[in-house]
């Protein structure tokens, strides 16, 4: 591991509130001591020192939903792929993320999941923390741009064979709740502790109250290929803004869902119930040009991908400029920030007790930010990973 690393007089966005003016020392990769202000700091041993002046340390940003980045996809199936994106991704302020899949054959979608098993994360990348299953099985009639051709019906010992071959990460998984005829599939994943998210579903709002009796629990890129609110039907939409158990996934690109429309879903849910997402594929942080997600043709212009037919294709957005977005809606603050872009979604997917969070203890996946949440350092598990802004000065030192 590399040395300590004491980040000092900076404001910390901790689990227990903010502290101005205190500091954080990193060791092992873990958060090791928080200090107040007024807590003198003790000790003779090397470590790394950075002066985060008029800065704020936040907790890492953890994306549940994203196909890939930087010509990387996680439906390439290789090793390759899943370091490329883990080495892009911190450069956007994301230091942990699920391995989206999407509809495919059950080969690509096995030869996916026995990739992301045999992965080995390393030190000074975003971390794969599991795998979101989006398909197969969901609702032909609102695919998008999951190939229809793919798309199955529910199967628990397809699924149970699948968990198996990713070495038990599949941690979230998108279905249309209305094939689960009897609910049986869904409440079996549930009491398996898999987080299930409705999506790519025609079902209806009453559709949607039986889905959580069932387990159901999240709502995948809420807006997107589901049924939206209307004055005899509030729909999918409309449950995730009055059924209290469900969370929100939220491209906040200002495309997938209006500016507007944000706004509406931030005074509907508030911060505590959505979960920032990018769904980005392979073309983030490349050029505009031609592009491909599932086989299919994507066009990508400056800020949209899109397929032949004018079908929004996942994303090509960035966690941080996602976040900037949502800070500029009226009423979101910077701790709404990391509640829907960190402390939500660690809780989803149950790993609260070591990231999502500034606590001692936790994983050291922390980004130190301006108001604008312009990021001049990541840091993943204490190693720097990327940076952006000028950086505040790093030097090697002892404090005493």
């Amino acid at each position: 591991m590399s040395k300590p690393l004491l980040i000092t007089n900076t404001t910390l966005y901790t689990e227990k509130g903010i502290i101005r003016n205190g500091s954080i020392l990193l060791q092992e990769g873990k958060i090791a001591e928080i200090y107040a202000e007024d807590q003198k700091i003790n000790s003779s041993e090397e470590r790394e020192v950075i002066n985060g002046s008029g800065l704020n340390v936040i907790p890492g940003f953890i994306d549940g939903h994203i196909h890939g980045a930087n010509g990387a996809d996680v439906m390439d199936a290789t090793e390759t792929a899943l370091e490329t994106m883990a080495t892009f991704l911190p450069h956007e302020g994301t230091t942990s993320f699920l391995a989206t899949t999407m509809t495919q054959s059950p080969e690509a979608i096995e030869a996916a999941l026995k990739t992301v098993a045999a992965y080995q994360n390393k030190e000074g990348q975003a971390e794969i923390v599991g795998v979101h299953l989006e398909g197969p099985f969901v609702e032909k009639s609102k695919a998008g741009a999951q190939p229809q051709q793919y798309i199955i019906e529910p199967d628990l010992a397809l699924f149970q064979k699948w968990q198996k071959l990713s070495g038990h990460a599949i941690k979230t998984i998108t279905l249309a709740p209305e094939h689960d005829a009897d609910g049986e599939f869904i409440r079996t994943l549930a009491e398996q502790g898999v987080n299930v998210s409705a999506g790519h579903t025609g079902t209806d709002f009453i559709g949607m109250k039986l889905a959580v009796s069932q387990g159901v629990r999240q709502v995948t890129h809420l807006c997107n290929a589901m049924v939206g609110i209307h004055h005899r039907d509030i729909g999918v939409v409309g449950a995730a803004f009055q059924l209290k158990e469900l969370k929100g996934e939220l491209i906040t690109d200002g495309i997938h869902v209006s500016p507007e429309m944000m706004q509406l879903i931030v005074n509907n849910m508030g911060s505590e119930r959505i979960i920032m997402i990018t769904d980005s594929i392979r073309a983030k942080g490349l050029t505009t040009g031609e592009y491909d997600l599932g086989g299919q043709p994507v066009t990508v212009t400056e800020d949209r991908a899109f397929l032949e037919d004018g079908t929004l294709a996942g994303s090509i957005l960035k966690m941080d400029k996602g976040a900037q977005n949502m800070l500029a809606l009226e009423g979101v603050t910077l701790s709404d920030i990391i509640q829907m872009a960190s402390i939500n979604p660690a809780k989803q997917i149950g790993i609260f007790d070591r990231k999502g969070s500034i606590a001692v203890g936790k994983d050291a996946d922390l980004l130190i930010v301006d108001e604008n949440l312009t990021i001049h350092y990541t840091l993943c598990r204490g190693v720097i990973a990327g940076t952006q802004a000028p950086c505040p000065s790093l030097r090697q030192g002892k404090l005493s």
